[in-house]
């Protein structure tokens, strides 16, 4: 197939021509951003929480005003909920996984100018072996270890280091940032005004609740416990998979006979709170399939209007071809080739418009470069889709006669 015959037979049509590489480049441009901001979202939706997800019940409620008797009420609270046949552990936490949450800045050096780094910020009685997450060097906190919130927040305001926690449990990712080849047991950091921690364990994971763009894996644990006053806290009960729907029914109504006038404001699995957190990625990722499938469909339209309308203008000079000789493969190749090299110019100018496409969004939403993997992925998906598109018109013509091709006008 020689191919100055289709740059001589283009040339005469190079406004409609330059109009469709221009739609296939713009196609080229955002398939590949979008396929890339799809993986993105699915790969933050699939991320490990380091806890045990299908074994968890979350119940949060709401308080109004400080009662004297919080801290005897929190752990009525927890002792009943430990009654409910299926529950294996019990805790009252400031947040999980994937949710709402504070983070706290880490320096190294108290007098340090810049933090180092931000991580997540964990508390609660009982947080480790309910949230099942594992503990790979060092040890848990002892319970003398343990300050209650309010003290933690008194002793914030008076500057009073007694009434503050003193050490903390980090996560590998948090101890390889801080120290890549050292040893973190025995390390200290500081947080907040200058607080200083000395981590005593460290474990697999534990992602943040929030904040994930700063280091999804960057979270450490403090021993400070939470009472009913404390306000934002949610009860997290443990149990066997197949036991939660019953646990979480059973739960909610054990706090309610205890205190009928509590406001419950949610209750449901961490597979439910995860799907919440994860809504907005979810429903993006659906957005962008839509918009690549309406880009593809609507380049393939193109495509195949365009090869058939060249087909009804050059009948005759196809009705010649097949008189002196050419098949029926030989007109087929012949568009094909023809759209393949349409295509390839369009995917040719997509891929510059793709990284420029990508500069802005890195610029505006803060995403990470184009991977250069994306671009032969589009490339092969537009010349696939071009062949396809002009298969039905390029079949057509090589189905007509000589005869019949020749007497056309």
């Amino acid at each position: 197939m020689q191919i100055l015959p289709i740059f001589a037979a283009l040339r005469r049509h190079k406004l409609v021509m330059w109009l469709l590489i221009l739609e296939i480049a713009l196609t080229c441009a955002i398939v590949c951003n979008s396929m890339f901001l799809i993986a993105q979202n699915l790969q933050r939706m699939h991320m490990p929480s380091g806890i045990a997800e299908h074994e968890l019940v979350q119940i949060q409620m709401a308080y109004i005003g400080t009662r004297p008797d919080s801290g005897a009420r929190t752990q009525a609270d927890l002792a009943a909920l430990r009654q409910i046949p299926g529950v294996t552990q019990v805790a009252l936490v400031d947040k999980l996984p994937f949710g709402s949450g504070n983070n706290s800045n880490i320096k190294l050096k108290p007098d340090q100018p810049q933090p180092s780094m931000n991580a997540g910020l964990y508390f609660g009685e009982n947080l480790l072996p309910t949230f099942g997450v594992k503990l790979i060097a060092g040890r848990s906190f002892a319970p003398e270890e343990f300050v209650t919130l309010d003290q933690a927040l008194q002793g914030i305001n008076d500057n009073s280091p007694n009434d503050l926690p003193h050490v903390a449990i980090v996560t590998q990712a948090m101890a390889q940032r801080l120290w890549p080849v050292q040893n973190a047991l025995g390390k200290t950091f500081y947080i907040g005004k200058d607080i200083p921690l000395r981590v005593v364990g460290v474990l697999a994971r534990l992602t943040r609740p929030n904040t994930l763009q700063a280091g999804p894996a960057f979270s450490f644990v403090v021993p400070i416990s939470e009472n009913l006053s404390d306000g934002g806290g949610s009860y997290v009960v443990r149990s066997k998979p197949q036991d939660r729907a019953r646990v979480l029914r059973d739960a909610v109504a054990k706090l309610k006979a205890i205190d009928p006038n509590r406001v419950v404001l949610a209750h449901r699995t961490y597979d439910e709170a995860r799907a919440a957190f994860f809504q907005a990625d979810q429903s993006m990722a659906g957005t962008l399939v839509g918009v690549c499938v309406v880009l593809l469909v609507v380049t393939a339209l193109g495509i195949g209007g365009l090869a058939s309308f060249w087909v009804a203008q050059r009948r005759k000079q196809i009705g010649i071809r097949r008189a002196i000789g050419a098949t029926r493969g030989d007109i087929l190749r012949y568009f094909q080739t023809e759209n393949f090299l349409i295509v390839s110019f369009g995917i040719a100018i997509g891929m510059l418009l793709a990284f420029v496409l990508n500069a802005v969004l890195m610029k505006f939403y803060e995403l990470p470069h184009l991977p250069l993997y994306y671009l032969p992925i589009g490339a092969l998906a537009l010349w696939g889709l071009g062949q396809l598109a002009v298969l039905g018109p390029a079949l057509r013509a090589a189905a007509v006669p000589p005869v019949v091709a020749t007497r056309s006008v």
